[in-house]
């Protein structure tokens, strides 16, 4: 996503509701971390026990905890604002907002039958295929090599981004974000279990819905329902390398980081925060507002809101006990032996 900005310090100030101090209300073109950043950018720094590393940054302008004690950087350009890194996050995302002009047309080598419906302003990468019955709406941005099936619909201001796949019947409500290598609609992982050994498959003839303003990340998978759908609800975010699978439910404003995994037909509740290679087993349901810590393995429903650890997942403080008697395992098993050995040698006497 190309961000092409000028904006002036105090400008920049402005917009993050910040103090401009300094010597030099320069223009910035730049955005970078605070060792890589250099002149005509900016940077941040909200932690104070990092402040040392502002005498080798070469940022023109570095937004700070309103709250530090800057007096021995009297050279540098500062705005000073509530909560530096939170300030900064929203930065870009203003940026992103008024920043980005991006271009629709529909490239010549994009393959489109003629039975899809595209509306006036979408954008079609060179290379893309889009199938039989589709229907595209406006300020829907399509990569190039993007591959879409018959009969799906997607909304608008959606983008999708280079190597995506959607597969047949995939709907995909208005703003979401589909990054590189995603795969929406591929067939569950469904088999009939033979009594010779050998599988035999059963079609998946559901589809996979997005609501509004979801992100599915890189590489990540979702699988199309045996039958119904797989529904990934508005505001869903899922991070790269996840595998959502046939006729699970993800709801409301639940976050998912990497490497995790979804089994079949389980319910994901409302504004759940489940962090990287969490595993869930199938038809399972987890309540709303639930946190999985990372590396857990949820082997039953979650009833209660709360945050969870483990394989298999407790209660988060319950589990942290237990972690601290099993580090103290082994001089526990001594002490056991050694005790033993004492009760033995009082039974001789």
């Amino acid at each position: 996503m190309p961000i092409n900005f000028k904006l002036s310090c105090s400008e920049i100030a402005k917009i993050t509701n910040g103090k401009f101090t300094g010597k030099d209300d320069m223009i910035i073109n730049g955005l970078n971390n605070i060792e890589f950043a250099k002149e005509n950018e900016i940077t941040f720094l909200s932690d104070k026990k990092y402040l040392g590393a502002l005498h080798k940054c070469n940022a023109s302008c570095i937004m700070v905890n309103k709250e530090f004690d800057l007096s021995e950087f009297q050279d540098k350009n500062f705005i000073l604002v509530d909560n530096a890194h939170l300030r900064f996050a929203k930065f870009i995302v203003y940026l992103a907002e008024n920043f980005v002009n991006l271009d629709f047309s529909i490239h010549p080598k994009a393959v489109i039958d003629e039975s899809s419906h595209l509306d006036k302003n979408v954008n079609v990468g060179a290379n893309t295929v889009i199938g039989k019955n589709c229907k595209i709406a406006n300020d829907v941005y399509i990569y190039p090599n993007v591959i879409i099936y018959d009969n799906v619909t997607i909304d608008s201001g959606t983008v999708i981004h280079s190597g995506v796949v959607v597969c047949n019947d995939t709907i995909i409500g208005k703003n979401c974000n589909i990054l590189p290598g995603a795969v929406l609609g591929s067939e569950g992982f469904g088999f009939l279990d033979n009594s010779d050994g050998s599988y035999t498959r059963i079609p998946q003839i559901g589809n996979v819905v997005l609501g509004n303003n979801v992100e599915i990340g890189a590489n990540t998978t979702v699988d199309r329902a045996l039958v119904g759908s797989t529904i990934i609800a508005d505001g869903v975010k899922l991070d790269n390398l996840i595998q959502i699978a046939h006729n699970v439910r993800v709801d409301e404003n639940t976050a998912m980081a990497a490497q995790s995994g979804i089994s079949g037909s389980t319910k994901i509740g409302k504004r759940n925060k489940i962090a990287g290679q969490v595993g869930i087993a199938g038809h399972l349901s987890i309540a709303d507002d639930v946190v999985l810590l990372a590396q857990s393995g949820v082997a039953k429903s979650i009833e209660k809101p709360g945050a969870y650890f483990g394989t298999p997942t407790k209660e988060r403080m319950l589990a942290f006990k237990i972690e601290a008697v099993l580090v103290k395992l082994p001089e526990l098993y001594r002490d056991m032996q050694h005790l033993m050995k004492k009760i033995d040698e009082i039974d001789i006497k």
